[in-house]
């Protein structure tokens, strides 16, 4: 039986949680796609796509800044 969406997110976030510390708002907070990556690289995987460029967290950091 597959779980539902509730029975998922209560496991990943108590996986979180134990993991990485996390609170309930830094779990709702994550991305799936952070998520993934995260739990990829605690299984050994290589992370998928290309590197950023030179330059490229620069300026996403000057585009986005974190306040």
């Amino acid at each position: 039986m597959s779980d539902t969406f509730a029975v998922a997110a209560r496991r990943l976030a108590g996986l979180s949680a134990m993991l990485f510390c996390w609170r309930p708002a830094d779990f709702w907070a994550a991305t799936p796609a952070e998520l993934a990556a995260i739990f990829a690289a605690m299984r050994g995987e290589e992370p998928e796509g290309d590197p950023l460029a030179p330059g490229d967290f620069a300026r996403l950091m000057e585009q986005y800044p974190d306040g």
